[in-house]
């Protein structure tokens, strides 16, 4: 009935404006027009005036690109009324352009001509392996999974589609959805001695009457066991006390004062001062990890939205901003998986107890703010964290891999265009969402994790790619690989890697800050 109620506000109000005013520059990625274009088959693109359209300001960078998040009436009903439309990219990578969303379907599906162009080939025979493909679909993880280029196929499309696969490089097809379990979700293989030795020390310093914070963080730094993440991220994330005879006390009273916010603010939603933020938030849940089956079940994006409109109007500094929707998702699969032994995304969440339900909505709510309270700047007006952490990070590499940083500047790729996304967002958007969990565990025993550690990581991670960046020698194709980074099998033992080298940079760059400024 809510949701019907909801539906029907919308319907009604059907001219209420399409953007947050909160929401400044926040877009997902912040892609440069030139890339929707195609150039005939023996014609280099030419960018040679890009210096002379250079933002000088942030507002003038923020005006030069298209809104990811700018979608027009229809499309409001397709959110609000109808399944979340098939992509063709993994979780964590997902575009947040409808535009984006369709350049890339038309990459999987020149992906799949392209492979079939060994010997020279009609253009009958060409729509007819298109049509093919259209029916029987694509086999991703010993299932078929209906293909991204079902769109009404013609002649002219698949001529299009031949055309455009000589100006844009070839993109490997990948799974649709990663799991999300980790090293020991049910499924895994059995813990070794080690893991096990592990655990029995979590557990033995989450039972003594005064948990040793600090050892706690030693010890989750390597990665937290799946068994008692949960009670270690709230410990951590300052959300529960370390003594352990005050922490039911202290979970009931917080539990009970985030559902008082509903009650006294979630009403307002519809109000004329709050209709805006929660339109946007609204519009922004269904695209939260839209292939993982949990988070476009009702009951889960119903608690999104209670969660992040609560936050919003608790804090007018920054109010809702696109990107946070994604912050909440950690929290909330990890908070569930204490009370589910399988691999929680395709679990159904309306089979647990009210009351359960209640408990995993409270803890997301408390720790999401708890963890924002520290990278608030990042969201702020003009957003100067983000801002300021992309100008550290070119500044980092330069000094870092002189050979990235110039190549980068050969192609005239500007860090905002890339970096944005991976501030605002905390690499969600370029991890599977188990990376992001065992990423966050290492956040969460850092000092300052969020705020920054996070720029060493990012470092770490753009020196990962070394190979590829430097083997790409055009502008497009630049973009297009820092924008969809191949990680989709990345697990454990990658992250942990890349944590180990951004510790490394740490180490060397931290306690020296003008070592890394030229």
């Amino acid at each position: 009935m809510a949701t019907e109620n909801r539906i029907n506000f919308w319907r009604r109000n059907a001219k209420v404006p399409g953007s947050v005013q909160p929401v400044y520059g926040a877009q997902h990625p912040p892609l440069d027009p030139r890339l929707r274009r195609t150039y005939p088959k023996d014609t280099k693109p030419k960018f040679n005036n890009l210096k002379s359209k250079k933002a000088s300001s942030f507002h003038e960078f923020a005006r030069s690109t298209n809104d990811a998040w700018d979608i027009d009436e229809e499309e409001d009903v397709d959110f609000l009324g109808l399944p979340a439309p098939t992509l063709s990219l993994p979780s964590g990578l997902h575009s947040t352009s409808t535009q984006n969303q369709q350049q890339n379907q038309a990459g999987d599906t020149e992906t799949g001509v392209s492979q079939k162009l060994a010997a020279p080939r009609t253009e009958a025979q060409n729509l007819q392996d298109a049509q093919e493909e259209d029916a029987e679909g694509e086999h991703v993880n010993g299932k078929v999974v209906k293909s991204s280029s079902d769109a009404h196929l013609n002649t002219s499309s698949v001529r299009s589609t031949l055309q455009k696969q000589q100006s844009l490089p070839v993109r490997p097809i990948i799974p649709l959805v990663a799991r999300m379990s980790d090293q020991n979700a049910s499924g895994a293989p059995p813990m070794t001695v080690r893991e096990k030795s592990r655990l029995d020390k979590f557990k033995q310093l989450l039972a003594s009457s005064n948990t040793d914070l600090e050892e706690l963080r030693k010890h989750s730094w390597s990665g937290i066991p799946r068994e008692v993440r949960p009670i270690t991220w709230r410990l951590l994330s300052g959300y529960l006390p370390a003594n352990k005879e005050r922490r039911e006390l202290v979970l009931k009273r917080k539990r009970e004062e985030y559902f008082g916010f509903i009650e006294q603010y979630y009403h307002s939603r519809t109000d004329e001062h709050y209709k805006d933020t929660y339109r946007q938030i609204h519009i922004d849940i269904p695209r939260t990890n839209p292939l993982i089956p949990l988070f476009q079940q009702p009951v889960v994006q119903e608690v999104f939205e209670r969660i992040l409109f609560i936050w919003a109007i608790r804090h007018p500094a920054s109010g809702y901003v696109q990107g946070i929707n994604d912050l909440v998702t950690p929290f909330f699969v990890v908070f569930l998986s204490e009370f589910v032994t399988e691999d929680v995304e395709n679990f159904e969440v309306a089979a647990l107890p009210l009351e359960t339900q209640r408990n995993i909505e409270a803890d997301s709510f408390w720790c999401m703010s708890k963890l924002l309270d520290g990278i608030q700047d990042n969201y702020t007006f003009a957003q100067p964290g983000i801002q300021n952490k992309v100008k550290a990070l070119e500044e980092l590499v330069s000094r870092i891999d002189e050979d990235i940083h110039n190549h980068f500047k050969r192609y005239e790729v500007e860090y905002l265009q890339f970096a944005f996304r991976w501030m605002n967002n905390l690499l969600m958007r370029e991890l599977p969402l188990r990376c992001t969990i065992r990423l966050w565990d290492t956040y969460q025993a850092e000092a300052e994790g969020f705020s920054h550690f996070h720029l060493y990581v990012c470092s770490a991670f753009l020196i990962e790619w070394r190979k590829e960046i430097l083997s790409m020698v055009d502008f497009q194709g630049l973009l297009m690989l820092l924008q969809n980074l191949p990680t989709i099998h990345w697990g454990n033992e990658e992250v942990g890697l890349l944590l180990a080298e951004a510790y490394r940079l740490k180490y060397m760059f931290a306690d020296a800050p003008s070592h890394y400024k030229r």
